[in-house]
């Protein structure tokens, strides 16, 4: 997991480029997405933090997206996951 606060633009650019990083999650919400998801570009830049797989997303203890993720949250919410 890789806080946004932690890292210079530059450098999250290039992890992006080379699919070091695949998810984006809000700290507070525990929630994880994709990188495109429109809910997770509104959240605060001191609560985002970054994601290479949804595995390890998902071991930090974050739930997938409803918006993005929508087959994923369902699993999630029926307790398949």
């Amino acid at each position: 997991m890789i806080k946004h606060i932690e890292i210079s633009d530059s450098n999250l650019r290039n992890k992006i480029k080379n699919a070091e990083i695949c998810f984006g999650g809000n700290q507070k919400l525990k929630i994880y997405g994709t990188l495109k998801c429109s809910s997770g570009k509104r959240m605060k830049r001191e609560n985002r933090v970054f994601f290479l797989s949804e595995d390890e997303a998902q071991k930090n203890g974050f739930r997938p997206c409803g918006h993005c993720m929508k087959i994923e949250y369902l699993n999630w919410k029926n307790g398949l996951i």
